[in-house]
């Protein structure tokens, strides 16, 4: 049962194959035997879980579902608020006790359509970090080689998807935390366009912050987002609902699509055997019809040496910490409090300066997406690295996903192989803004073209 995707599950609940009961309970035995080696999850409510599920079972067993995830279990990443269960955001910072009274916007969307929320994914502390460690729930390990990262900031929900915790999970992105977790772990992550997804205030992250899905099929991806993307009236920001079925057009293939390719920004080195495995994606979309054309991309260069990412992340960061007591913030991880302290010195004149550069940055991209329907390129430019840490050249804004966040575009992470070490290799799709829906169309193009990925063993 925990091999199947949203349709299969539902498909066994309306002929009584199995019932909601039955896949929680196997979800929560392999959570079980899961949780000592890879710690994908900072909590889990057992009984609440279980409750629900009964529930489920019970409209299932009169004909009468809530919604489209009726009975499928759930996990939602720690930095989101989630009714009843702690939300500590990885910090020992915050107390045991914060338990919101109400769900963050996604997961009572993904609550409403009858979604068995069963545990909250770990993070790293606040969403800082590339890899899933902090000092409350230590590390979270890769489920295809547990000496590896998980990747971050969202590497537990992508550990819970990979091992069948769940066909879906629910993730955020202020830099890639969605797609490098999701490359790195063998599954299928989307960032959407900027507030496409209607949520609360986040990690303090402002408009680099997205929430978006984890899942094995792009079918399953563009369900949750589906559902996560009904309408808030809270966020003002919010994207305005269109009632689109982000599953409706996904088979329509992408021949005669103009998709340029480019095998590293040229902004990184890339692995070799990764650079072979996305330039075979690459050639697959173009044997379906697609126009595919190896660019530059000239509004790139620059962008790593211009500290745009960095400079804003630290500021956000040094603003997100001020709310903490001198006792609270000797808990949070060095290294957080490092970026905090750096960032509350610079000069408004240099935050000035990067949202300028990430003004510039939006128009030079927008002007190369009319010459372009989508880019892609390589998620990651190395492999999952080893646990504990993170190599020293890592630590910087990663290179191929965080512009997607400067300039709010959509983008998925796909695998497309495995390098030499046995470790999975993303291919990232690029769209321009609010093309949401064909980024998820080429998404699904190539998983036809790919044949199905593995689980880990």
């Amino acid at each position: 049962m925990l091999d199947l995707g949203i349709d299969a599950l539902v498909d066994g609940y309306r002929r009584r194959a199995f019932s909601p009961v039955d896949v929680m309970t196997a979800v929560l035995d392999r959570a079980a035997a899961l949780q000592p080696t890879l710690n994908p999850f900072a909590a889990i409510d057992e009984d609440g879980a279980l409750a629900a599920a009964r529930d489920s079972e019970a409209r299932w067993g009169a004909g009468t579902p809530l919604g489209v995830l009726d009975g499928i279990p759930i996990a939602v990443k720690d930095l989101m608020p989630t009714k009843g269960m702690p939300t500590r955001q990885g910090s020992r910072a915050i107390a045991p006790d914060a338990i919101p009274r109400v769900d963050a916007p996604p997961a009572a969307r993904c609550r409403e359509a009858g979604a068995l929320i069963f545990a909250k994914a770990t993070t790293s502390e606040f969403g800082n970090k590339i890899v899933t460690e902090s000092p409350l729930n230590g590390i979270t390990r890769n489920p295809w080689n547990a000496d590896r990262t998980s990747g971050g900031s969202s590497g537990g929900s992508a550990v819970a998807v990979a091992t069948g915790l769940g066909p879906v999970a629910i993730a955020t992105d202020g830099g890639g935390s969605i797609r490098i977790p999701s490359c790195w772990c063998g599954v299928v992550g989307f960032k959407p366009s900027y507030k496409r997804v209607p949520t609360f205030a986040l990690e303090g992250f402002g408009s680099l912050s997205n929430v978006g899905p984890m899942a094995r099929s792009v079918a399953d991806a563009a369900l949750l987002l589906n559902v996560m993307t009904r309408p808030f009236a809270g966020d003002w920001q919010a994207t305005p609902a269109d009632g689109r079925d982000y599953r409706k057009n996904l088979t329509e293939g992408v021949r005669g699509l103009r998709i340029a390719y480019s095998p590293d920004l040229g902004i990184a080195k890339v692995q070799d055997d990764i650079a072979a495995a996305v330039a075979k994606a690459a050639a697959a979309l173009a044997e379906q019809g697609a126009v595919v054309e190896q660019v530059s991309v000239p509004p790139l260069q620059g962008y790593i040496e211009s500290r745009l990412h960095s400079i804003q992340w630290m500021v956000n960061l040094a603003h997100l910490l001020k709310q903490f007591t001198p006792e609270q913030r000797a808990l949070i991880d060095p290294d957080t409090v490092e970026l905090a302290d750096i960032g509350a010195q610079f000069p408004a004149s240099v935050l000035a300066e990067a949202l300028a550069t990430r003004e510039r940055l939006g128009r030079e991209m927008h002007a190369f997406f009319t010459r372009h329907d989508l880019l892609i390129c390589p998620t990651f430019h190395v492999e999952a690295p080893g646990v504990p840490g993170l190599p020293v050249e890592l630590r910087e804004a990663p290179r191929f996903t965080s512009w997607c966040n400067q300039t709010m575009q959509p983008a998925a992470s796909i695998p497309c192989g495995f390098t030499r070490s046995g470790m999975p290799i993303g291919l990232q799709i690029i769209g321009p803004r609010y093309a949401d829906a064909l980024v998820l169309r080429a998404a699904a193009a190539y998983e036809a073209a790919r044949g199905p990925f593995p689980m880990p063993s």
